[in-house]
Parts: structure tokens; sequence; C-alpha cells
């Protein structure tokens, strides 16, 4: 099938990607014409594990390209996809939906023939309404159908959340749009993935409500390990206790500094939002949002405890900078307002990301960034482990020891024991846990 991709970020390069490797016709649009001219070129904008591989491949094997203008791709598509961004609005919290709705018009303008226009965006309840309603008043002779199909990929694992998905949910009563949608992912039939048709406001709501969940569980288990860390008892085994129940599952249940990235902040928000304007408030999801967003900075407190509350003049080490490994999305990483906290305290922070950086520099200009673990370490008085990457899952305890001023290691994603790093003389701190005794 030939489909058109509107919007060549996360969601809609990975998707256009995925969709050529299954065999379709796919032009990945974009108004921004040094990204396309980039992507033509084999060079990918964000980092997603086996991202440009995929590209490189389809692009070289005639399945995808990449275009500014929509008119030809739009024209010639069986299906249409709207996968531009749909961040916080300024001000209220709200998601904004001005480029969705650019996009609809510009869409409306270019179709010829049947063609299904389908969100791919998160979008908030009620949007394939509108979207349907601007098609329709710019072009009144289009025949489309507008359906939602919301995307579940986890930022890391995007390609294979894609390919080998939990399920696929499509929003849309029009048969000929079933058919449609139900032929571009038939290569997924054979790994039995279940496609889910639903009424299209269901089908908006099920996307909201899968990460307002998932950000309620994160939120969940900070809490308890708060409270183990009070008590004297193990958080990580308090999650593997719980998360062997099937009603409960393990994912979601890992302590850290508080969820971040595209979607789990922005997306409750826009829940809480639209609950609110339909008199329907979420408590527990203005609780989940408020509890988070305090965390993230209170683990400064944490880094503090370990000098008596005294970081003024310290020098910290930041492992890690991204909101989870295998990306370099900042967006609403824990580690900015972690960093802010600590220079707010005094200290002086040097950092190193396997592959944040570069964004990293935007949001933090005022730190130091290093080549490695190592350098990060160096003179460092304590070492604050942000983001669980590979990379730092297995350091050399004794050469981290030889080059720091003091031996602090912060771990805020407990991926050492702590037996392990105290008996290399440092004073380990971890989340959820029992505190060590300073060296």
């Amino acid at each position: 099938m030939r489909i058109a991709v509107v919007g060549t970020g996360y969601v809609g390069l990975v998707s256009g990607a995925c969709f050529a490797d299954f065999g379709h016709q796919v032009t990945c649009i974009d108004k921004d014409a040094a990204k396309i001219t980039a992507l033509q070129n084999g060079k990918i904008p964000i980092f997603e594990p086996d991202l440009d591989r995929l590209v490189q491949n389809n692009t070289k094997n005639g399945r995808l390209d990449f275009d500014t203008d929509l008119n030809a791709p739009v024209r010639d598509a069986d299906a249409v996809f709207i996968a531009v961004g749909t961040p916080s609005r300024r001000g209220d919290g709200h998601a904004d939906l001005s480029y969705v709705y650019a996009a609809s018009r510009e869409i409306a303008a270019a179709v010829d023939g049947f063609t299904v226009v389908i969100t791919k965006s998160t979008v908030p309840v009620g949007t394939g309404d509108e979207v349907e309603r601007i098609i329709r008043e710019a072009n009144p002779n289009a025949d489309v159908a507008v359906a939602s199909n919301p995307e579940f990929l986890r930022e890391g694992a995007a390609i294979r959340d894609f390919k080998l998905p939990d399920r696929i949910v499509v929003g849309t009563d029009d048969e000929r749009a079933r058919k449609v949608i139900s032929e571009i992912y038939r290569p997924l039939y054979l790994n039995q993935a279940p496609i889910m048709f639903t009424g299209r406001r269901t089908a908006e709501l099920i996307k909201y409500a899968a990460n307002a969940f998932l950000a309620t569980k994160i939120t969940f288990i900070n809490e308890i390990a708060d409270l183990a860390e009070k008590v004297g008892a193990d958080v990580q085994e308090i999650a593997r206790g719980i998360g062997l129940d099937n009603r409960i599952g393990s994912k979601f249940l890992h302590a850290g500094p508080g969820f971040g990235g595209s979607c789990f902040p922005k997306d409750t928000r826009a829940l809480i939002k639209t609950a609110q304007d339909h008199e329907a408030p979420m408590r527990i999801v203005e609780a989940v949002l408020a509890v988070n967003e305090n965390r993230k900075r209170a683990m400064a407190r944490k880094v503090a405890l370990a000098f008596g509350g005294n970081l003024r003049g310290k020098t910290i080490g930041v492992l890690g900078l991204t909101f989870k490994p295998n990306t370099d999305d900042m967006r609403e990483s824990p580690s900015i307002p972690l960093i802010t906290a600590l220079q707010d305290m005094g200290a002086k922070i040097q950092a190193y990301d396997p592959e944040g950086m570069e964004q990293a520099k935007t949001e933090l200009p005022e730190i130091s960034y290093c080549d490695g673990p190592y350098s990060c370490a160096e003179g460092a008085d304590a070492l604050v482990i942000v983001t669980e990457w590979e990379q730092f899952r297995a350091l050399d305890l004794e050469r981290l020891k030889q080059t720091m001023a003091c031996p602090v290691i912060i771990d805020l994603r407990n991926i050492y024991r702590p037996e392990e790093v105290t008996g290399h003389g440092f004073l380990y701190e971890s989340v959820g846990r029992t505190r060590s005794n300073a060296p």
C-alpha cells in the first residue's frame, strides 16, 4: 500500500521506517527542509537503536523516501498518518493540537480518491472529530475516513515494540477504513498481534489511560521506596514480591528519581485537563503528577545528605542525563531538576551521557561535559547515577575510588548491590534500601 506519514519526529520516523520494512511504499513528510535533506542522506536526527539501519535499507530499496511537500504523497496515498507533535500547551497544560489541525487542513487540500486519515499522534478525546470537521470544511468533496491509531512505543525499544506489539488499537466505525488499516498491519498477523477495533474516542482515551496507569505504577513504587528507607526494608524485594502477582506484574515497578520523557509528563497533564473540562476530575492522576514533579528535585537532598546537607564547593559527577537509556531524549528528564537543585545548593556539576550530551547542552549550559564515566568521576566528591545505561553497570570500583576526591556513590537506579560497593570502601546511597555507613 502507499502510505504518507506527516511528521518525522520520533513516532513518525519509526512508524514510517517500519511500515516500509513491511513492504509498503512510504513517504515521510516534514516542513523542516534541513531534516529532510539529512534523512535523504541517511542521517538520523534522533538516536534509536537500529533505526539508522532500517531507514538506510528501506531508502536504498526504494520503499522509503522523504519530502517537504505533502501534496503528491498524500494525493497518491491509500492512508495518511498524522504523526506531528502534541506538546503541552504553554500556560495551561492542555495538549497543543495546532500542528495536528494544520496538517489536517493541508491533507484536506491534497487528498484524491478514498483516503484513510489516521491520527498516530497522542491526542485528547474528540480530536478525531475535529480533524474530520476540518477536512470536510476545507474540502467538502473529500472522500476520507478519519481513524485513530495510537502508538505504544518505548523509546530505546521502539522498533521491537512496533514489530512485536502487545496490541494494535484502531478507532474507527468505517468498514472501508478497517479494511485499509487491516491490510497495512497484515504483516504482523504472523506474530499474532491482536488488532482491537473500537470507537474513535475510545481509542484516543486508551492511549492516555495506558500512559497514566504506567506513570501511576512508577510513582507508587517510588513512594513505597521512601517508606522502605524509613523502616529498613528493601524496595527491590518488595517490587519483586508484588510483581510476581500476575494481577500486578513486574514492569514499571523500578524505584528511581521519577518519570520523564516525551510522553508520561505531557500525557498525564493533558488527561487531567481533559477530565477537568468534562467535570470528571482524576484525583489519582493529579496526585501522580504532583508527587513525580516534587520527587525529581528532592533527589538532590539525597545527595546532600551524604555531606550533612552541605554541598557548597563540592564537585558532583552525574552519570546519565537522558530520561532513560538507549535514547538521546532529554525532554523532562529527571536529571534537569536534579542538577539545577544541586547547583542551587552550591555544587559544581560535571556530567557524562553516552548519547544525550548535545541535547543536554541546551537545557544545562552551565555544567561541564566529560568524555566518559571515569573522567566524569575524576576529582568528584560524589558520583550520582541518574540513567541506567548499560555502560554504567559494571564500572571498575577501584578505579573510581582512586580517581574520586571522596568515595561516595549515589545510585538513583539501584543498579549495584550495596555490599559490593561498600566492600570497596564507598559510602553508597540507593533508592528504597538501607543506607550504608559513611567511610
